[in-house]
């Protein structure tokens, strides 16, 4: 099983990679980003770098804004989940100690 999940891996990461390599090797001319749409010629609110670092780091962003939004939509599944754990540890200590057994009551003789 580890062997298929390893090959598996490799069937999706290794095209991947040459796939964002030929991406970088292809956009490497630099390009600005202009963060100023009514002066776009304004160099304070200006980034300038080649055009695939632009496209990685979007790439990147949508990744962690679709993950976050994944993650916080899923939190009441998680709440439910831990509220049953809770519940499941505290049936388990009461079936342990209902299922452990009592000692039987000794009787007191009197020796008068």
């Amino acid at each position: 099983m580890d062997k298929l999940k390893k090959i598996i891996t490799l069937a999706i990461f290794v095209p991947l990679g040459i796939v964002l390599v030929v991406l970088a090797v292809a956009n490497r001319q630099t390009v600005t980003l202009a963060l100023n749409p009514f002066q776009p010629q304004d160099s304070l609110l200006s980034v300038s770098a080649p055009f695939f670092l632009f496209l990685f780091l979007s790439l990147l962003l949508g990744m962690v804004i679709g993950s976050t939004v994944t993650w916080w939509s899923q939190g009441k599944h998680r709440k439910q989940a831990r509220i049953e754990a809770r519940e499941a540890i505290k049936w388990q200590g009461e079936h342990k100690a209902a299922a452990t057994p009592r000692p039987a009551p000794q009787l007191a003789l009197d020796k008068a």
